[in-house]
């Protein structure tokens, strides 16, 4: 899969998600698909975004929108987080990283001076054709939920 471009389809995928589901990309047409990636389930800011996609999920579904969060834990760990927390949309593992590296979402980070490849927090909105519509990378959690629907109703 070629990474994404704004205002081009997004190459189709199946991924495992939660609640045992395979998640088509192409079966989602006719929707707008909110894809965020995440760093770590039951982490601070990975909590917090998820709550407040959670809390705007009500007001995305208005807007004939599903959204998706994704990271490199097992469905084993999304379903205890997801659970937990109780977020009312599904999330992806991609412990290969085959979507985080489709998205170009893998990068090298830096922690206590110690430097890994890890997932920068991005997003990516996709209308209900399948084209790329807005992207944000290197996001910052607070507001961010706010800012993606009020993208949503623009479109």
């Amino acid at each position: 899969m070629s990474a994404p471009k704004l205002n081009r389809v997004v190459p189709d995928f199946t991924a495992e998600a939660t609640r045992n589901k395979k998640i088509r990309l192409k079966e989602l047409r006719g929707q707008n698909v909110v894809i965020y990636f995440y760093p770590k389930d039951s982490t601070p800011g990975c909590t917090t975004e998820g709550r407040d996609f959670g809390q705007l999920h009500a007001r995305f579904r208005r807007q004939k929108t599903v959204i998706l969060g994704v990271s490199r834990d097992s469905i084993a760990s999304h379903e205890k987080f997801r659970e937990k927390q109780g977020f009312p949309f599904d999330l992806i593992s991609d412990p290969d990283e085959r979507l985080c590296k489709a998205f170009d979402v893998i990068h090298e980070k830096s922690l206590y001076g110690r430097k890994f490849m890890g997932i920068e927090r991005s997003t990516f909105l996709i209308d209900s054709g399948g084209k790329l519509r807005k992207e944000w990378r290197k996001v910052k959690v607070s507001g961010h939920a706010e800012e993606v629907l009020a993208a949503v109703k623009a479109l």
